[in-house]
Parts: C-alpha cells; sequence; structure tokens
C-alpha cells in the first residue's frame, strides 16, 4: 500500500461508530469520494496520542473541528447547520476560503434565495423568525475568555461591551452568558462591575431566539448566534473576524464607533447572503452534487 495514498480520518468513537452505521452522511461521502480518487481510507481515534502520530506520518488526514497537524491535512466542520460542510486547510473560520471571498447580492438567483432561505428560516426557527420587533435594545452574544484579547479579535469581550455602551449612546445593551462556558469568578466580577456602573445594561443566560427577535442589532466577536441573527433580519457589528463578515458592520475595518454607528443601518439582502453561504459556499451533504462539491474541495487543497 502506497502510504502517500492514505488517508487517515481522525475522530471520536461516536463518530466512527456513526460511519459504520451509515448514519454519517458527509463523512461516508468523503470517503467514498476518496476512494473513487484511488486513496486508501482509515478511520483512526483522535486521541492525543493518535494525533501526535499524525504529525510524522506520511499521506493525508482529515481533523473533525480540530486544527491539522500536517501539510498534507484538512478538518472538516458542519458550516453552522447541518448537512452543511466545509473542508478547510485551517480551523479557524475567519482564513476559510469563504472568508476571504467576495460576496455580491446582484448575482444571487433572487427567487431561488428567498425560497431556500425561508425553508431553513422555518426548519431551524419555526414562526419564531418571523415574528421580529426592534425594540431598542442591542444584544451581545458572550464567548469565553471575557478578559483576553485573542488573536482574531478587535478588544477582549468586557472591553467590548464598553464601546457598545460608549458608542450606542440610547439603547439597552443585553449581555448573555454562554450555556457552555464556564466562567471565573474574575470574569463574573467583571460583568458585574459593569452591570452595577451602567443601567442600560442587562447581564441575562440563554434565550438566544426571544433576544434575537427583539433586539436592533446583534454586536459579537463571532458567535455564531449572530449568523442566526441574519435569518431574523438582523444586523450584525462584528469585533472579531470570521467567516460571515461579508454583511456586518467589521471593527477590524472601521473601528468600534465608525462600526456601531454604521451597523443600524445595515438593511443587506439577508435571503441572498444564506443563500450564498450555504448552497453556494458549503457541502450540502444531502444533495446530488455533494460529491462533486467534496472532490472540489479536495481539488482546491492540492489532493487530486
Amino acid at each position: 500500500m502506497d502510504e502517500n495514498k492514505v488517508v487517515r480520518f481522525y475522530l471520536s468513537e461516536k463518530h466512527r461508530k456513526s460511519v459504520v452505521e451509515g448514519k454519517q452522511n458527509f463523512i461516508s461521502k468523503f470517503a467514498a469520494v476518496l476512494e473513487t480518487e484511488n486513496f486508501s481510507v482509515d478511520f483512526c481515534d483522535n486521541s492525543l496520542s493518535e494525533q501526535v502520530q499524525s504529525m510524522t506520518r506520511k499521506g493525508h488526514a482529515v481533523f473533525y473541528m480540530k486544527e491539522p497537524t500536517n501539510r498534507n491535512g484538512v478538518t472538516i466542520r458542519p458550516n453552522y447547520f447541518y448537512p452543511f460542510w466545509n473542508i478547510e486547510t485551517t480551523a479557524n473560520r475567519w482564513q476559510w476560503s469563504t472568508a476571504e471571498d467576495k460576496f455580491d447580492a446582484r448575482c444571487i438567483p433572487k427567487d431561488e434565495a428567498t425560497s431556500f432561505a425561508n425553508f431553513w428560516r422555518q426548519k431551524q426557527f419555526g414562526d419564531k423568525a418571523r415574528n421580529i420587533s426592534h425594540q431598542g435594545f442591542v444584544y451581545v452574544p458572550l464567548q469565553g475568555r471575557l478578559l483576553s484579547q485573542r488573536s482574531f479579535q478587535s478588544c477582549d469581550p468586557i472591553t467590548m461591551i464598553k464601546q457598545v455602551l460608549e458608542f450606542d449612546k440610547t439603547r439597552e445593551v443585553v449581555a448573555t452568558l454562554h450555556p457552555k462556558e464556564t466562567y471565573s469568578i474574575e470574569e463574573l466580577n467583571a460583568l458585574s462591575d459593569l452591570e452595577a456602573h451602567h443601567s442600560r445594561l442587562r447581564v441575562s443566560k440563554g434565550n438566544m431566539e426571544i433576544w434575537l427577535q427583539g433586539c436592533d442589532y446583534v454586536a459579537t466577536q463571532n458567535s455564531a448566534a449572530a449568523f442566526s441573527g441574519y435569518f431574523f433580519k438582523k444586523p450584525v457589528v462584528l469585533f472579531g473576524r470570521v467567516n460571515f463578515h461579508h454583511i456586518a458592520a467589521n471593527v477590524h475595518e472601521l473601528g468600534p464607533e465608525a462600526a456601531i454607528n454604521q451597523v443600524a443601518h445595515l438593511n443587506p439582502d439577508f435571503d441572498a447572503y444564506i443563500w450564498w453561504f450555504f448552497r453556494h459556499k458549503s457541502i450540502h451533504a444531502s444533495k446530488p452534487d455533494a460529491e462533486d462539491r467534496i472532490r472540489n474541495a479536495i481539488r482546491r487543497v492540492g489532493w487530486i
């Protein structure tokens, strides 16, 4: 066996079992495409020891939502909603090919985009995304590491909240804790201090869909909740880099004051963007063209 033509998928036991049972449509199709291109496919554990070994193994590697460990590796990841996927050379969404592409709503088939967006809007959110209002507040879905500025961020999340309060002088601000994050005492104290000094700030938990229904806009580093906001036709100001920046106000480009002043006036073609982002720039695992799109993706990264 030619080791250079081996592709190893590094997957959890749960995902390996799903593939064997035929329940993981995308990975099964990915493997089938590779085999038609004369690759041998192996499914490995994603343990630390296996990942360390992957660094020196010949051949190619596929990682599930993890950074590839070698130059012949890719990562696979659901693109916010199933069954949409991406195959990329990095786990950093802001460095994905979509992030670097240009979006032009004038090039999108309008009727098809409207139908597509309405279908997925109803499927993901039901009638909630149709019953929207503008109640005079900013929704700020927080993520983790509130006191640290990471490489993709224009500032740390606590500073982000301060800048929203500073440059949007009239709206209430609802900042919500991420349900899957564990926050330190220092982080929670920083939020409490902010809340005590700003009567317009409210710190809460969860209820993303309720906040999206009523907010004027979303302010975030790069939370997936902001993309969900596009289904609610709510504009977004981004303080971090991400792959869905094209129709948002961007602090990295404009600075915080200009971006916050711009966001409430944005009215992009949300349906066109949703179509472009999912149907054109993702792999829909259930569609007949999934294999062709997978093949194009591995061609783009130089595997074939």
